[in-house]
């Protein structure tokens, strides 16, 4: 399936978050019970991203979005400490958040990593350790395990970096 890509605006914003909760469901279905649980990603997250001019919504060939994530240039706060571990480089980095997806989407997630390698040759990316379908994406991508990091709310995440030269 071949997917387009837009920023996303306010007026996506119901869209975004029935996305998230169909992520989620997604997440469950599969067995990470962990992640994204009720009421995470908050609301506001959504909308900050979008202010900042980092949220994106995935467009099927009907027009139809199908899927949203959020591309946002460093510095992200909970990357700021690694543990057993350590970046590939300390040189700027965009990070992708938020993915999400209706279910019979197939391919989200690599037009999102495909995506963020046109915008930035130096991404990092984190999930849960039970979220297997992100981390056999991540590694299929060429992503690199590099440590553990901490959410603010001192939930550990695995921590992945990808370096290319695909950048424009």
């Amino acid at each position: 399936m071949s997917y387009s890509i837009r920023k996303s605006t306010l007026a996506d914003l119901q869209i975004i978050f029935d996305l998230r909760d169909q992520a989620r469901e997604i997440m469950r279905s599969y067995g990470n019970i962990f992640q994204w649980p009720e009421g995470y990603p908050r609301d506001d997250m959504f909308r900050t991203d979008i202010e900042m001019g980092g949220s994106y919504v995935m467009l099927d060939e009907s027009g139809k979005v199908v899927g949203t994530f959020a591309l946002l240039p460093s510095p992200e706060v909970t990357y700021n400490v690694i543990y057993d571990g350590q970046w590939l480089n300390d040189e700027p980095y965009h990070v992708i958040h938020r993915i999400a997806s209706t279910p019979d989407s197939h391919g989200i997630l690599d037009a999102i990593l495909d995506f963020g390698e046109t915008v930035s040759s130096n991404i990092r990316i984190d999930t849960h350790e039970a979220n297997i379908i992100m981390r056999k994406g991540l590694e299929k991508h060429g992503y690199q395990y590099c440590g553990i990091i901490h959410l603010l709310n001192g939930d550990e995440r695995l921590a992945f970096q990808k370096l290319s030269g695909c950048a424009r």
